[in-house]
């Protein structure tokens, strides 16, 4: 039986010596990791010590984005980014490959990823997912498969929403579907309008989440789930978004304006963007920015711990982890 979930959704988190053995089933063959857990938990630090622990023992692991924000280019500050001289020499992916005005689906994010886990693996190497975009890690590790799409009816969709904002739309899916509706942030207008595309084409359900009985589609994966404890989160993730903003985030923000970011689907969304934009117009103060920014990120790290402990045989560990202790 399962240790029954905390407060925050997912399983107290064991030492390394007080796992099981692993299964030494993929001896010899390159490995899918998948470092996951709510924003702040340190995943991007895991990965490149997780890269390098593996580099020195002659695997030439590589790491590879699943975070939605950090596809896209200039959004560096806002996401915390690793800049290129932080990657320890280690190859990564799907890093910079969208520009603001681009939409960023998963249904787009899902080949390339496996596709670059399938080059990694052909080196010889271990490939190493790391990011909290519950969707896309998702659509990576298990047996994934999207709806269709219709890019009119989403216009049409897209439009209603700009004129009418996110509440009716979501009133609407409730009434339609209110199994999707009730796994979808109400405030989140690009889902509520994917899950009112996919059911206006006639699916009976959105069916866009994660299935009752994953399978994986790499054979060899181990899933690593990083837990910090909820005050101590809760306060690591206010410290930081008051950094982003002494950092520049405002200024950041104006550059990518330039660059049409207000006309972008889904980077103009990004928790934090949002608020800077709100700032920049004169609609927030920048505390009222901050503290907005604070709120959603917490509620964002919440929702992440309630995806990610559905997750099948993954391994809770309390950061910081010592990955030369990790079981083989």
């Amino acid at each position: 039986m399962l240790p029954a979930p905390s407060r925050w959704g997912c399983r107290p988190f064991a030492s390394v010596s007080e796992r099981a053995p692993a299964d030494d089933s993929h001896r010899g063959r390159p490995r899918l990791w998948a470092v996951v857990g709510a924003t702040g938990t340190g995943k991007s630090e895991l990965a490149l010590d997780l890269a390098e622990h593996l580099r020195a023992r002659g695997n030439p692991a590589e790491i590879v984005n699943s975070d939605a924000m950090q596809l896209y280019s200039g959004m560096d500050i806002g996401t915390a980014k690793l800049a290129d001289d932080e990657w320890r020499g280690i190859p990564h992916h799907l890093f910079d490959v969208r520009h603001v005005t681009q939409e960023a689906a998963v249904a787009w994010y899902q080949p390339i990823a496996r596709d670059a886990v399938r080059a990694i693996n052909d080196r010889g190497g271990d490939a190493i997912l790391v990011g909290g975009s519950g969707l896309y890690v998702s659509s990576v590790i298990f047996d994934f498969r999207f709806p269709p799409r219709d890019a009119e009816l989403r216009a049409a969709l897209e439009a209603e929403l700009s004129q009418t904002g996110v509440g009716a739309l979501y009133a609407r899916l409730r009434e339609l579907d209110p199994s999707t509706a009730a796994r979808i942030d109400p405030h989140n207008g690009r889902r509520v309008v994917r899950a009112l595309e996919v059911l206006s084409q006639g699916a009976a359900t959105h069916g866009a989440a994660l299935p009752e009985a994953p399978v994986l589609w790499h054979p060899h994966t181990r899933i690593i789930g990083l837990h910090v404890e909820r005050a101590a989160l809760v306060e690591r993730l206010d410290r930081r978004v008051e950094r982003m903003w002494a950092a520049g985030l405002p200024d950041e923000v104006r550059a990518l304006q330039k660059q049409g970011l207000e006309d972008g689907v889904t980077a103009r969304r990004a928790i934090g963007y949002a608020q800077a934009l709100a700032e920049l117009a004169g609609d927030m103060t920048k505390a009222e920015a901050i503290a907005q920014t604070q709120a959603l990120t917490r509620r964002y790290a919440r929702r992440q711990v309630s995806w990610f402990k559905r997750y099948p045989g993954i391994e809770w560990l309390e950061h910081p982890v010592d990955v030369s202790a990790l079981p083989d």
